[in-house]
């Protein structure tokens, strides 16, 4: 057996990184959320075989689970793709609250109100009701803050759409549902999704790049699936290249504008947006129809 409280700090920090709760990782090792619980508290140890398998689903090596908290991916977080096979299946369209350490918390909700350059460490550690060295203990720097926020982003994002995706039959139907995926995600996540359209400068150039290449590889999903719905459905679509991007900037700019408490829902607002994207690909002389075709019901 090995483990200490560095160690099962570590496994908490790689699991939160992954956007994963505590019952999610016991699923993916067969073991009971109370002994990943008791594993991150140090309270007990871990074999060799089982941190291994942890740092398999984490996506980090057992020697940086060893090295201490906050481990950093062996080669980046790991986002496109499927979903980890050990993994549990997860419902793409449900948007449980995330379960965040304190620091990375207070830094998302500073870095919405008051921007990545106007927070400072001293003030994040106020928010989190903690010493600025106990911040340090967690996170080197500011930058190490917003890299954790975005790729928490990217994570999620990037499961979500391909678990999306992969419930669609025709190529219409995928782009209907990444589109679906999109929004959810930025009307449900409307603090993370904003950092994301507001804080990308503020990245050093590898982080920044980094982020970048993982949009490009979702941008590059969509376009895909809008090819796929040209060649089955025969659709003349004049320059996909500027319709994918038009449908993912549609989706980008929601957190600038959508009110959770507003007249319609984060599901209306999706739905209808799918219908906008669909409009735009099969049909380019008409507006897409203001009001989806089924009530819209819900907080008016």
């Amino acid at each position: 057996m090995t483990g200490s409280p560095e160690c099962g700090s570590a496994i908490r920090a790689a699991r939160r990184a992954r956007g994963l709760t505590v019952r999610e990782l016991a699923q993916s090792l067969r073991v009971s959320a109370a002994t990943v619980s008791a594993i991150e508290n140090g309270k007990t140890g871990i074999s060799v075989t089982r941190l291994r398998e942890c740092a398999q689903v984490l996506g980090v090596t057992p020697a940086q689970i060893l090295a201490g908290p906050a481990p950093v991916p062996a080669v980046g977080p790991q986002y496109p793709g499927t979903e980890n096979e050990r993994a549990p299946r997860r419902d793409w369209r449900s948007f449980p609250p995330h379960d965040l350490d304190g620091v990375l918390s207070a830094a998302i909700d500073a870095f919405v109100e008051t921007g990545y350059h106007g927070s400072t460490m001293r003030d994040l550690a106020a928010r989190a009701g903690m010493s600025v060295p106990g911040i340090y203990h967690h996170y080197p720097d500011k930058q190490a803050l917003l890299v954790a926020s975005l790729d928490l982003t990217m994570s999620e994002l990037h499961w979500r759409v391909n678990a999306a995706r992969n419930d669609a039959r025709t190529g219409l139907q995928e782009v209907r549902l990444i589109v679906e995926a999109l929004a959810l995600f930025h009307t449900h996540r409307q603090k993370l999704a904003f950092i994301g359209a507001s804080e990308m400068r503020s990245l050093t150039p590898a982080n920044r790049q980094r982020i970048a290449d993982s949009r490009n590889q979702l941008q590059h999903i969509l376009d895909a699936a809008i090819t796929r719905a040209a060649r089955e459905d025969n659709i003349g679509v004049e320059d996909r290249r500027i319709a994918g991007r038009a449908i993912a900037t549609m989706c980008t700019s929601l957190p600038q504008w959508f009110n959770a408490a507003g007249p319609t829902t984060p599901e209306e607002t999706a739905r209808t947006y799918a219908d906008f994207a669909i409009s735009l690909l099969t049909d380019r002389r008409r507006s897409a129809p203001p009001f989806p075709p089924w009530p819209l019901g819900g907080r008016m």
